[in-house]
């Protein structure tokens, strides 16, 4: 049946005010980071940074020509929204809540007094679209409605004018517009330039932390009951299912050291870089007890450790030809993902306290060249896949270049469904390393040349990423650096984070290069958006290492609230970074003054001759259900808390006692008012009834 445009508008209206909770860093359509440009593009003129190559440019010139726009002003306003896909923050632009769009979110200042655009035209512009292009006949037109509901479905040709799609400028304009308020984006007729005329936020006047427990671990993972309950696990191979105590209520970590939910210690080599290095629980955890490890193993001591060897004929090297690396031969350790099943056939996963040892599946096996640099932390993203980090395998400088090499998986994040799995014949023929399948929108998974697992490139030994909780589109990966350097990255899809053409910023030179080099012109790499120096920490310890963290999304700690923490491993060192403008991309970070609280449940010893907090080696963060940031170091787990606990200042802090003393499961978004949190729950109500309705109607 024939659906008004009234509701069509009304259905596109509840989406797009739902626009708020859009994250917007420089992102393309497709999820890649935008190209820098060697010269402007010849028809869209952008020039920079952009989504948008020279023959896609070219692209865009065809299609607009076939759209033959007679009137002038309204080709130019045409053109202007074509050319935004090459905007460096498309993908916000032509996406609201995931649901493809033929143009981009108009401006449109009549849906609120604010806007992110400079100038008023800028913030009217849906309204200058509708009155110049209202009547001029445009060739398979953008702005079809039945576009606006799934990009790229068939048009009729024979409807070329916007009053003829459209019923009124409001109905226009309400789909197509947003007022982009809390920093959301929208086009208004030029490149998306955030506004910058705020002043910068200050730094938080330091880092209160509370010891509560003594334990020495290198993962922690909220259990998916919404409790106060976590998993810990150790380098040895132990993992432990522990009770949180509340923040400042005097109590520590609790669960029986010789009861641990699952005991891998007898198959996980343990060293000084090897051992069980990460674990991960399944989104579906509460209906399937699906439970994943990712740890090494030495095939001289266990049968079941047997992988293909990184260093193979695909990528031009030869195991023979390595050198032993710290008296082991190549290949001899190997690095694993296994899953695991919680309890009995009969036991509820939620309510099971341990977790059988016998593996269910081998996810990935691969051998690795030297003992060194192969990373190993395992999480699930937002979309429910796999994501992998490996580093470059081992050996100064990246002897191989395997890390440049699409052809190997080392100096590599991965990306798995392990959801839908290959049978045997899949898993010899298309070249997989394990059971599991490949991504759709994998980046390279219609390249010959490279292997279809790769998500991201160019990474010497990624240590600890996170998905930011409010915004999961911001997912960061620390990289340890060599000679100069350590770097914070935000990881997008086909992203090459330069190493080893580059260490960070820095071009970089191998003293010996068996495997080949990559050119300096020959990638675009993204370079860090945050990191130090080792000059910055080497006085204290004489090394430095990153350790990545979280963005802060708790409320225990406001002025903390929408920073990134991230420290350094050796030096004892943390820093928060602070994104200005909001939205862009673009960080700032600085040296975080950090102690620990005078009634902290476990008494702190201090740094001889400071007052620093002992925290020893600080090997990983974590996070629990109320989104509290947890220190995992060497000399036990510190608990982020109350500034006010260390006598730090925080002025945001005396608003915030309420929800400090009894956390929230969910933490309220750090931008928004109550009048905007009580508009999104509206906005919600609206949806649901609008697609109560569209059922209805059989759209």
């Amino acid at each position: 049946m024939g659906v008004p445009f009234s509701i069509i508008s009304f259905y596109l209206l509840s989406l797009l005010l739902l626009a708020n909770n859009l994250s917007a860093h420089p992102l393309c359509i497709d999820s890649s980071y935008p190209l820098t440009l060697k010269s402007p593009l010849k028809f869209c003129h952008y020039d920079g940074s952009s989504c948008c190559n020279s023959k896609q440019d070219m692209q865009l010139q065809k299609q607009f020509q076939s759209m033959n726009v007679s009137d002038s002003a309204c080709a130019s306003i045409v053109k202007s929204i074509l050319c935004a896909r090459c905007d460096q923050f498309s993908a916000e632009l032509f996406r609201v809540n995931s649901v493809p769009r033929s143009v981009p979110v108009l401006c449109n200042s009549t849906l609120s007094s604010t806007s992110p655009q400079s100038s008023q035209a800028a913030g009217n512009f849906c309204s200058k679209v509708w009155d110049t292009c209202m009547n001029v006949s445009v060739l398979n037109s953008p702005f079809s409605p039945s576009l606006q509901r799934q990009a790229g479905s068939s048009v009729n040709s024979n409807l070329t004018k916007i009053t003829e799609m459209w019923q009124s400028k409001t109905d226009f304009c309400n789909a197509l517009g947003e007022a982009s308020e809390d920093g959301s984006l929208c086009f208004g007729g030029e490149p998306v330039s955030l506004n910058n005329t705020a002043e910068p936020p200050s730094s938080p006047s330091g880092l209160c932390l509370e010891k509560i427990g003594n334990g020495s671990y290198l993962s922690m993972v909220p259990h998916p009951d919404g409790s106060n309950r976590v998993f810990f696990s150790n380098q040895q191979g132990k993992i432990w299912l522990a009770k949180l105590p509340k923040e400042g209520s005097g109590g520590v970590i609790e669960f029986d050291e010789s009861r641990p939910f699952l005991d891998l210690s007898d198959i996980v080599h343990f060293d000084a870089e090897f051992g069980l290095m990460s674990i991960a629980i399944h989104p579906r955890f509460a209906e399937n007890g699906r439970f994943f490890a990712s740890f090494n193993c030495d095939k001289t001591e266990w049968h079941g450790c047997e992988g293909r060897c990184a260093c193979n004929s695909d990528v031009d090297c030869d195991p023979s030809m390595l050198p032993t690396d710290n008296g082991a031969q190549p290949c001899q350790y190997q690095s694993v993902i296994a899953e695991f099943s919680v309890g009995g056939t009969n036991t509820k996963p939620l309510m099971a306290t341990s977790a059988n040892p016998a593996e269910v599946r081998r996810i990935f096996t691969m051998g690795l060249p030297f003992t060194s640099h192969h990373g190993g932390q395992i999480i699930f993203g937002p979309d429910g896949h796999l994501y992998y980090m490996m580093g470059d395998g081992g050996g100064s400088g990246d002897p191989y270049n395997f890390a440049q090499n699409k052809r190997s998986l080392l100096g590599k994040i991965m990306r798995f469904d392990v959801n839908t799995f290959p049978s045997a014949s899949e898993i010899s023929t298309e070249g997989l390393w394990g059971n599991y399948t490949i991504p759709k929108d994998n980046p390279y998974i219609n390249d010959n040349q490279s292997q279809p697992e790769i998500w991201a490139s160019g990474l010497r030994n990624p240590w600890r990423c996170s998905f930011d909780a409010e915004r999961p589109s911001y997912f960061l990966c620390t990289d340890v650096g060599q000679d100069m350097t350590e770097e914070v990255n935000i990881i997008t899809k086909g992203g090459n984070y330069g190493w080893r053409v580059y260490e960070g910023p820095y071009p970089f030179t191998p003293l010996t290069s068996p495997g080949g080099n990559t050119s300096l012109n020959s990638i675009n790499p993204i370079f860090p958006v945050m990191g130090y120096n080792h000059s910055a920490v080497s006085s204290k310890q004489g090394s430095a290492s990153i350790t990545g963290g979280y963005f802060y999304r708790s409320s225990t700690d406001p002025c903390m609230s929408g920073r990134y923490l991230y420290a350094d491993l050796y030096g004892g060192a943390m820093w928060e970074g602070t994104e200005f403008p909001e939205e862009s991309g673009n960080f700032t970070s600085s040296l975080l003054s950090f102690s620990c609280a005078a009634d902290s449940p476990i008494k702190c010893s201090s740094v001889p001759g400071s007052s620093l907090p002992a925290l020893g080696y600080i090997f990983s963060f974590g996070e629990d259900q109320n989104k509290d940031v947890y220190v995992l170091s060497s000399s036990g787990v510190y608990r982020v808390v109350r500034s006010s606990r260390c006598k730090y200042t925080c002025s945001k802090e005396n608003t915030a006692d309420v929800s400090v003393l009894s956390p929230a499961p969910s933490p309220s978004p750090s931008r928004s008012s109550a009048s905007q949190l009580s508009k999104h729950l509206c906005m919600s109500l609206v949806i649901l009834l609008s697609s109560l309705v569209m059922v209805w109607l059989d759209i």
